[in-house]
């Protein structure tokens, strides 16, 4: 019969490795393991679903609200704005970009940090004429490295926290260790490291994409066009006649006839399937009155309408049609990205009824560097994939964050009311001001700050929900209980012994730098917050067998769980930026292995001289 600590191991090594396989969702797996050493009986029952109600969690959903406030308050963009004065130079763009992202990682979430940032690092990089790929994984990279410096910068150190039996750590306790990697990180990135990353030059690997490259879309003869019953001909060399539309392919009905010759007579509901980019697009549809195509089959429109007649007037202007505005009108043409939260994943833009329900057009959608040339309602959206869509104005921004996407165009950067920007700020500043006195707990005084941000209407009860990242809340919530049946039974103590036999007889800095770069590599294959759950408690029984204080072997495990630079998949900005950047896997540890090397030289000493 297996023994509580093999139990445990197991659970833990299936965990793992169904992590790494990545097929499963991670808070579906974490709660598979929860379950798992509940009916072993690892865990009473009472304590199996206290980790959501644990301190930490609630300290990270209330980040993350607050983080929404401070956008919604324009501070971030008020920093923001100071980058359109950096000028052209590379050097002097990497370092002020992974300077302000860290700035901001240090106290909001740090993929919130880099979401608003990623934009302006495109739009530099057009300006620059250089590919977004020298620019984007730096900027990921600073995130990650920004996020260490506080207690609230990302959620290993919340975690990590909790496991000081002194108390826990207070907010600036990790500014010594954090600032030092995050200034040694930046001046590494921006004098050697951005020469590491890959240049996309090649069209193929998906730089052209945002220098705003070709797309596919369809163009439908609407009833009554001045061009049905005329020729292609006479479409296409109309007034000026815009020699960058292509017309790919005439769709009439369930025929399809690829090239079509340029007399071929168009008649009305004739769909065209241009490739244009999307400045040209604009002005063809401007100049011709086509209308972009309506994906949505013909059996789904009546339900359809009946959809858009019970909820009228969403995200679109009211007493006016989804198919007139979006035709003409105040709209806008943007780029996003499809995040891996998004309800668009593994759905179709028929199931989606995108333009009825928020008047959003998706005009083209590319994938992994290349435009897929098909039709747009036979397409299945991935996590990754960028969009070229149309909407108004007003609410395309507010309509892309509901669905799960990040704008990828130029940011309109600007201070907003300047009413919310002191608020926020000051809202912020004093919830930290109430933590660094100590007159309340972190959990206690950024609970009442996000309350209060609701109050005063930076951010509504709806939105607020939004801004929790869930699945995390989920994933935090079932490993603590596992954590601590790894610990309860012995298991984190076996581990402790094995890594021990390895440094007996050595200095404290090689049992640190053995913690330091274990959880390194932990966090690389698995979400960082559930490796500072497992590593933690193993952390401890080292210090303890060692001699080496607890304090500097938790510094360690948060500074190696936050500091995942060898993978897209360790940390959610790094995926975040592979497509974008047109990076591949293998691109990561380019940047990441020497980074990781430059993190773990400076971080050892000085967690050896503030903590042990």
């Amino acid at each position: 019969m297996l023994s509580d600590q093999w139990i445990v191991f197991l659970v833990l090594g299936i965990t793992l490795g169904l992590f790494v396989w990545n097929r499963l969702r991670f808070d579906v797996v974490s709660m598979l393991a929860l379950l798992a050493v509940a009916m072993a009986g690892l865990v009473p029952s009472d304590q199996l679903f206290a980790g959501f109600g644990h301190p930490a969690v609630i300290t990270v959903a209330a980040v993350l609200v607050i983080s929404q406030g401070l956008v919604n308050g324009g501070v971030v963009d008020a920093v923001a704005r100071l980058l359109g004065k950096v000028g052209r130079n590379a050097v002097l763009q990497v370092i002020t970009l992974t300077l302000v992202v860290a700035l901001c990682s240090a106290f909001i979430n740090n993929v919130g940090a880099l979401a608003l940032l990623m934009p302006v690092a495109i739009w530099m990089s057009r300006k620059s004429g250089r590919s977004p790929s020298l620019l984007l994984m730096p900027l990921a990279f600073g995130s990650l490295l920004g996020g260490t410096i506080t207690l609230i910068g990302t959620p290993p150190n919340i975690i990590i926290a909790s496991y000081r039996e002194a108390g826990s750590f207070g907010l600036v306790d990790f500014a010594p260790v954090g600032l030092a990697i995050t200034v040694a990180g930046i001046l590494f990135i921006g004098l050697i490291g951005w020469r590491l990353t890959p240049k996309r030059d090649d069209p193929a690997a998906g730089d052209k994409l945002f220098s705003v490259g070709d797309y596919v879309t369809e163009l439908r003869v609407p009833e009554g066009s001045d061009y049905a019953g005329s020729t292609l001909h006479n479409l296409l060399t109309a007034g000026e006649g815009d020699k960058s539309v292509v017309v790919l392919a005439l769709i009439r009905g369930d025929k399809t006839s690829p090239a079509p010759s340029t007399y071929s007579v168009l008649r009305e509901g004739d769909l065209l399937l241009v490739e244009a980019d999307t400045e040209s697009l604009q002005e063809f549809v401007d100049f011709t009155g086509l209308a972009l195509a309506n994906v949505v089959g013909e059996e789904e429109s009546e339900d359809s309408d009946e959809q858009a007649a019970e909820d009228p007037g969403k995200a679109r202007p009211a007493g006016e049609s989804a198919e007139t505005q979006i035709a003409t009108g105040d709209v806008r043409l943007t780029e996003a990205i499809i995040t891996p939260s998004s309800q668009l994943v593994g759905r179709t833009t028929n199931r989606l009824n995108l333009r009825e329900r928020y008047g959003l057009n998706v005009v083209a959608v590319a994938r992994q560097g290349h435009r897929l040339k098909k039709r747009l309602a036979d397409i299945r959206f991935r996590s990754g994939d960028i969009l070229l869509v149309q909407g108004y104005q007003d609410t395309l921004m507010g309509t892309l964050q509901q669905l799960g996407c990040l704008p990828l165009a130029e940011r309109e950067l600007s201070l907003g009311r300047q009413s919310n920007l002191w608020l926020a700020g000051g809202l912020f500043l004093a919830a930290i001001a109430l933590i660094l006195s100590g007159w309340l707990t972190p959990p206690v005084a950024l609970v009442a700050c996000a309350v209060a941000m609701v109050l005063t209407r930076l951010l509504d009860t709806s939105e607020a929900y939004r801004a929790i990242d869930w699945s995390v809340i989920v994933l935090l919530a079932a490993m603590i209980p596992v954590g601590q049946a790894l610990e309860s039974t012995g298991g984190a103590a076996l581990i402790a012994g094995q890594i021990l036999d390895v440094a007996a007889g050595q200095a404290p800095w090689v049992a640190l730098t053995i913690i330091l770069v274990g959880s390194m590599l932990l966090s690389n294959v698995v979400n960082n917050a559930a490796a500072a759950v497992l590593v933690a408690p193993i952390a401890l029984g080292i210090s303890a067998q060692l001699g080496l204080s607890p304090d500097a072997a938790l510094m360690a495990v948060a500074v190696g769980t936050s500091c995942a630079f060898l993978t897209p998949i360790g940390h959610q900005s790094n995926a975040l930026v592979m497509e974008p950047g047109g990076y591949r896997f293998g691109d990561y540890w380019r940047l990441g292995l020497p980074l990781s090397a430059v993190v773990t030289v400076t971080a050892v000493p000085m967690i050896l001289w503030v903590w042990n």
